[in-house]
């Protein structure tokens, strides 16, 4: 793609970049693709994020896999910029600060160390920004201008908000950490360092946590005892075969997560909320006793005015959109012109 312009009579030809990197880095996996200004994936790769537990070899690896699909893909002249999505990173200062579910502790500059390696413009921002950017762009929050995107995985529970047709990132980029909202006094221990964090009880982890509590207090027989991995298909698996601790524990999950989601509403009124992650795979389990919870809670003016939609987006590919889209936010520079 061409932009033309004329200097004294002269025709000048400057060539517009048409493509981005984006960045989607999990506890389990790293995902990276070539993404054209169509919202295309034109090629992706991933690799396991735990094989790499000091930062430097992680960043390094990370940025030569970069390099090599950049090339087999267009080459660095067609590459205009890189997002990336973490858990725990502030788009402001572009670093991963005190990540609790992360194998890298501390407050690790990563915005600066990949833009040192591959000599382009890199934002950072926290998964549950990306994650509702992806939604904005491209998915289930397309044309709103107010909404929240919940994000319900295996290590946390994230969010965030868009108002008036912008996020809401707060002072130094952490709004929105719905997951760490106390729901428990002296409840269980969260990763962040306090206790009686929602998403302690309704992330993947929680549900295992509420199931072994369960087990540990029932008396009858229940499927989930022969299970050899528990994973949310397993579970409500065995929920559409009528066992009661496994539709229990959704119960108690949704309960939680509806309170919360009650609460969250009634501060912002938004036009509605958006479920991404593993936890959705769950289906009427989980959504069922939610939204009886989020009804039972919320403030009554806004009762029956606020949509809690199911993504439609692939979980694979939408963080990678997501921070696509804000590698087209991020001002230009590469060593590369």
């Amino acid at each position: 793609m061409v932009a033309m312009d004329q200097v004294d009579g002269v025709e000048i030809v400057d060539q517009i970049k048409t493509r981005v990197v984006g960045i989607d880095i999990r506890l389990s996996r790293t995902t990276f693709a070539v993404v054209d200004v169509r919202g295309e994936i034109v090629a992706q790769d991933r690799f396991v994020t735990s094989d790499y537990p000091d930062i430097n070899d992680y960043v390094k690896a990370l940025s030569d896999k970069v390099m090599m699909l950049v090339e087999e893909n267009g080459g660095y002249e067609t590459v205009r910029s890189i997002g990336v999505s973490v858990p725990s990173a502030s788009s402001v200062t572009g670093c991963i600060e005190n990540a609790a579910n992360m194998p890298w502790k501390g407050v690790i500059p990563l915005a600066a160390m990949l833009r040192d390696r591959l000599g382009l413009a890199v934002a950072v921002a926290n998964d549950a920004h990306i994650t509702a950017l992806g939604e904005k762009a491209y998915g289930s929050a397309h044309g709103m201008q107010d909404f929240v995107v919940v994000s319900i995985s295996h290590g946390g529970l994230g969010s965030c908000f868009f108002s008036n047709g912008h996020p809401h990132l707060g002072y130094n980029g952490f709004a929105g950490e719905f997951g760490h909202t106390c729901v428990e006094v002296n409840g269980r221990q969260c990763g962040c360092g306090r206790k009686g964090c929602l998403e302690t009880y309704c992330s993947v982890r929680g549900l295992l946590t509420t199931i072994d509590e369960l087990m540990a207090e029932a008396d009858e027989p229940t499927m989930l005892t022969d299970l050899c991995q528990k994973d949310i298909a397993s579970i409500a698996a065995c929920c559409d075969k009528g066992d009661k601790l496994a539709i229990e524990a959704f119960r108690r999950v949704g309960d939680m997560l509806g309170l919360g989601l009650a609460n969250y509403a009634s501060i912002l009124n938004p036009e509605a909320i958006i479920l991404t992650g593993d936890m959705t795979a769950a289906g009427k389990w989980l959504l069922k006793p939610m939204r009886a919870s989020f009804d039972e809670h919320v403030f009554q003016n806004i009762k029956n005015k606020t949509r809690i939609l199911v993504s439609i987006l692939k979980e694979g590919e939408r963080d990678v959109l997501g921070a696509s889209a804000l590698a087209w936010d991020v001002k230009e520079y590469s060593l590369f012109k």
